[in-house]
């Protein structure tokens, strides 16, 4: 089943395909990262939660893509080393950088999908909206992060980097599927597409996204 599926624009099944594989894959690399790298008891059960919230998102994904007569692993497949690439590049070593993983690299993802959904039925940016709710994400890893800074200054600089090598990645493999999944990438900027200015903006948007996000974890942009 392609995304001619009745109702449905362009792109739509790959934009659901690819955000169902992105949260499947958020829940199995958060629960691995809280057995392997949490401190403590309360620290793996806290991102265990988050990794719940992500599997709880995927369901709902598959069902709607089922509710579509679209094979859910059809939908994700075309995804899938694009994704797997990104979290193979972006291992974490420890806690903090698992923290901070969970927190921009998913993030700067997220606001991918955002984009695309603007340009999509309003059914699809509503579900969209609701999987991509932070569901604590935020606090838990803000709070955690600033306290690790706080206590070691030293950390900021090599956190800073590690998340400005996350966005990198990311947008390495966002243009890998815009190359190989033209309507999904159609999607993020919508009938303004050939409009270098909406380009633009577009880039603008999420580069304001990734400086809030930075700026609320205590790291910077610069270094």
């Amino acid at each position: 089943m392609t995304d001619s599926s009745p109702g449905l624009s362009p792109g739509v099944v790959d934009l659901l395909g690819v955000l169902a594989y992105a949260e499947l894959t958020a829940f199995l690399k958060l629960a691995e990262d809280a057995a392997l790298l949490a401190p403590t008891l309360n620290d793996r059960a806290a991102l265990g939660d988050v990794a719940a919230t992500e599997y709880g998102h995927f369901r709902v994904l598959r069902d709607k893509l089922s509710s579509l007569g679209v094979d859910p692993e059809e939908a994700m497949d075309p995804f899938v080393d694009a994704i797997d690439a990104w979290h193979a590049q972006t291992r974490p070593r420890d806690w903090h950088e698992a923290l901070v993983k969970a927190y921009v690299g998913t993030g700067i993802a997220g606001d991918f999908y955002r984009e695309a959904a603007r340009h999509a039925e309003e059914s699809v940016r509503r579900l969209v909206d609701d999987v991509l709710t932070d569901e604590g994400r935020s606090e838990f890893a803000v709070e955690r992060v600033r306290a690790a800074i706080k206590a070691d200054p030293r950390l900021s600089g090599r956190l800073a980097l590690w998340a400005r090598r996350m966005v990198g990645e990311a947008l390495s493999q966002g243009q890998r599927l815009a190359a190989a999944r033209p309507e999904l990438a159609a999607m993020l900027v919508g009938e303004e597409g050939e409009d270098l200015a909406e380009i633009g903006r577009l880039f603008a948007r999420l580069t304001e996204e990734h400086g809030r996000r930075m700026a609320a974890i205590g790291l910077t942009t610069s270094g």
